[in-house]
């Protein structure tokens, strides 16, 4: 699969994210600040899983209905990976 630079950019914006967080954490800002960063950092993380399964599903799914393959098993897989990220 191909890694666009969207998809690269949005994980250099969490690392940054993460890298506030631990200045954060030795600055000994207020608990509530730190959790609330860690969960936008969280939600940026879960919306980069979703937009490189969905990617890779279309991917998939195109080379497969050129191959005269059965898409149901990828669409099954895509969700199974969806769900164990959470």
């Amino acid at each position: 699969m191909d890694y666009n630079d969207q998809m690269k950019n949005r994980v250099k914006r969490i690392e940054g994210q993460l890298r506030g967080i631990l200045r954060m954490m030795e600055e000994d800002k207020d608990c509530r600040d730190v959790i609330t960063q860690l969960s936008a950092a969280r939600t940026a993380i879960d919306r980069t899983i979703g937009v490189i399964v969905s990617s890779n599903l279309v991917e998939c799914v195109q080379k497969a209905k050129e191959n005269g393959e059965n898409t149901e098993q990828l669409v099954k897989e895509a969700v199974e990976l969806l769900v164990k990220s959470r």
